[in-house]
């Protein structure tokens, strides 16, 4: 578009001399720092001086591209594009003097190839005209042309040559003050607008707030018609757009969660390559056709884009679109990039301040919502902190419990926290049963658990009480039904016993086989009755610490051969197969006989509950340092992961499945008559499937 204004009344009267032209040039320089201005008053001078009909003055930049210029025509100042003036330097007279860097004179433009010919130079027009052109100089580089035209030919010669360079002159003093104020005027929008980022994106940790603050702040510098801000998804390779703002739509519900992959589009562009640019012609760059559709309510005409950073990699792009002056200058990038950098760091603050109140609150319904009682104390043990059920469970007010310690709640085993709790300050966690007092003097059994835990940079123990009466409740049931099969079974037992031993010692002899085959049957099933009650006595014996006196020497390899044949029909009815593993020269053991040969029945016994039918199963002993080792493995299905660690324990049993029958009382008496003779047992599943229990006994001397 070719817009025109009226010079006569903006202007001085005109200079008579080429000293008064010179006079009011530099006036005119001296007055205003507005480059445009400046170019308009020295070109309007300049042609009044030696009534030129019309001129030019084209500014360029370091790549003589068109960036600022004046023309006037008839005394009406013309607006042309830089498209425009670009064909002018490429074809006319101004660009001659660009390539050449040299002033030029045409006393007659109708015949010289240099002069790009328009409609005026008709004859039926105006007609052939006298034209001059003169490279403007700053600091001996080339910064632009000065162009004017005479309507009659050979009207300008040599001698305005000198005049038209001081003109020239004059002029690159001003396009390099305006040069310098620009350049100073650009440092402090950027400084300003930077600072006031930096200053809007310390306000708040909140990160919607922070998305909204960087956005209005690329707005403020810029103004611009919109702004966007898309985040990094790197799982999925795609950048999300997460916040945008623009000055009439609504913006932020129709593009937010969109996303676009990283490479492609003209912010896919930025993410990828970590570098921004200015597009200030869309229309001809092929990325901006995927980003048009991410908003069409916009028809971008000018828009830049800027990666944010943080600690050197790209978090997500920043893009500022439609400026108001029609185009982007070179420091909306500037500014556009140092935004970006300062809204990585703070991006990254909020979201981990998020995170972090999110955290805290999942944390804080765990802790006041959790079923058992859980106190918070400092390192010396005074109490910070309790939930909603400790207050419950001890009648305590929150005062009253925040001038107690925790050792006024419960009996403190000092053994496991150590003396001023310092293994909990060592290690990780510790638990023991204790004993909780309440505020109306009853006493609860419970199971500590206590750790050192982080709040606010600061050690703290966390104390959890779980209140086990029910467990100890059942406990003690257990404990009295054991004594009760004991006691109760363990006098008529002895009766079954010589009963049986009286009447099979009076039937004659030669008596029906199968009879002497129910008296076996018989027999077995007492002997296992009493394994059993043997092994609840032995429990309550061991666990209260008696110890093992009934020790004799004995042979590793008779006490396995007394096991196996004391179950091999029951491996034979499943038909699975029992071998025997021994080492060679194996020495005698100092053991209670009784004992360790329920130990190998009770594990043998679970060996062949556990192998499938035509499964195998192996006895095994050998010398293991100062210990004889000896070993079942079986073919099973191996132990539940779940159960390894508590299987020895009382009441556990080895298989989940409610189908195998037990107590869960066998491999407790194992562990209990193993580590009474000083040794020790545990169980491994194979590579290969199955399960091996060992446990060893200690040589004899």
């Amino acid at each position: 578009m070719v817009t025109k204004k009226n010079t006569k009344k903006s202007l001085r009267d005109t200079p008579t001399t080429p000293l008064d032209l010179l006079y009011q040039i530099s006036k005119e320089v001296a007055t205003t720092l507005d480059l445009s201005t400046v170019l308009e008053r020295v070109l309007s001078l300049s042609i009044k001086t030696i009534g030129a009909i019309r001129g030019s003055i084209i500014i360029l930049d370091e790549n003589e591209n068109p960036v600022a210029s004046a023309i006037i025509v008839q005394d009406q100042v013309i607006s042309h594009t830089n498209e425009q003036l670009r064909s002018t330097l490429d074809e006319g007279l101004a660009g001659w003097v660009v390539k050449n860097r040299d002033a030029v004179i045409i006393p007659n433009t109708s015949n010289d190839e240099r002069w790009l010919r328009r409609p005026d130079d008709e004859e039926s027009a105006t007609g052939a005209k006298s034209a001059i052109a003169v490279p403007i100089m700053a600091r001996n580089d080339l910064v632009g042309v000065i162009t004017l035209v005479h309507p009659e030919p050979n009207h300008l010669q040599e001698k305005r040559i000198a005049l038209i360079h001081a003109i020239a002159d004059q002029a690159g003093i001003a396009v390099l003050n305006a040069q310098l104020y620009e350049e100073s005027q650009r440092q402090a929008r950027v400084m300003t607008a930077l600072a006031n980022s930096a200053s809007a994106l310390s306000s708040t940790l909140r990160l919607e707030n922070v998305l909204q603050n960087i956005l209005e702040e690329i707005r403020n510098a810029l103004q611009v018609e919109a702004v966007t801000l898309s985040l990094i998804d790197r799982n999925e390779g795609y950048l999300v757009y997460k916040a945008a703002i623009h000055d009439k739509l609504d913006l932020q519900s129709s593009l937010i969660g969109k996303r676009i992959k990283i490479g492609q589009g003209f912010s896919g562009f930025v993410a990828q390559s970590g570098q921004g640019e200015i597009v200030n012609n869309p229309s001809a760059d092929k990325r901006l056709r995927q980003t048009n559709q991410l908003y069409p309510e916009i028809s971008p005409y000018a828009i830049v884009a800027a990666p944010i950073f943080l600690l050197g990699k790209v978090l997500g792009v920043l893009e500022a679109i439609n400026p108001y002056s029609g185009y982007f200058e070179s420091d909306s990038l500037l500014v556009l990039s140092g935004i970006g950098s300062l809204a990585g760091s703070s991006i990254q603050n909020a979201q981990l301040y998020e995170d972090l109140q999110v955290a805290h609150s999942r944390y804080h319904d765990l802790f006041e919502n959790s079923a058992d009682p859980i106190i918070i104390t400092d390192l010396m043990g005074n109490i910070i902190e309790t939930n909603n059920r400790t207050l419950k469970t001890c009648n305590y007010s929150p005062e009253e419990l925040n001038i107690m310690g925790i050792s006024e709640i419960h009996d403190i085993n000092w053994d496991i926290v150590g003396k001023n709790f310092s293994k909990l300050i060592e290690d990780t966690s510790s638990s023991y049963e204790s004993i909780l007092a309440t505020k109306d003097e009853d006493d609860i059994p419970i199971q500590v658990n206590v750790h050192q835990i982080q709040i606010a940079d600061q050690c703290r123990l966390q104390w959890i009480l779980r209140d086990i009466s029910e467990r100890k409740n059942l406990d003690q049931l257990r404990e009295d039904l054991t004594s009760m099969i004991f006691h109760d079974l363990r006098s008529p037992l002895s009766n079954v016993i010589s009963s049986l031993d009286v009447i099979q010692a009076s039937l004659p002899d030669g008596y029906d086989p199968e009879i002497n085959s129910l008296f076996e049957i018989a027999n077995r099933s007492t002997v296992r009755i009493q394994r059993l009650t043997k092994s609840l006595l032995d429990i309550n014996r061991l666990e209260s610490g008696q110890p093992i006196t009934n020790k004799e020497l004995l042979n590793p390899e008779e006490l396995i051969n007394y096991a196996k044949q004391a179950l091999i029909s029951q491996a034979n009815a499943k038909k699975q197969k029992v071998n025997i593993d021994l080492g060679p020269n194996i020495p005698q053991i100092n053991a209670d006989r009784d004992m360790i040969e329920r130990v190998l029945i009770n594990i043998f016994q679970n060996a062949i509950k556990f192998t499938p039918t035509n499964g195998m199963i192996e006895f095994g002993a050998k010398v293991d340092d100062n210990d004889t080792r000896f070993w079942v493995l079986d073919s099973g299905s191996g132990v539940d992961p779940d159960y390894i660690g508590r299987i020895f324990d009382k009441f556990t049993r080895m298989h989940p499945d409610e189908r195998i029958k037990g107590l869960g009382l066998g491999l407790a008496f194992c562990r209990l008559a193993v580590e009474g003779h000083g040794g020790r047992i545990w169980v491994e599943n194979l590579p290969k499937g199955g399960a091996m229990f060992s446990f060893t006994i200690p040589i004899a001397n």
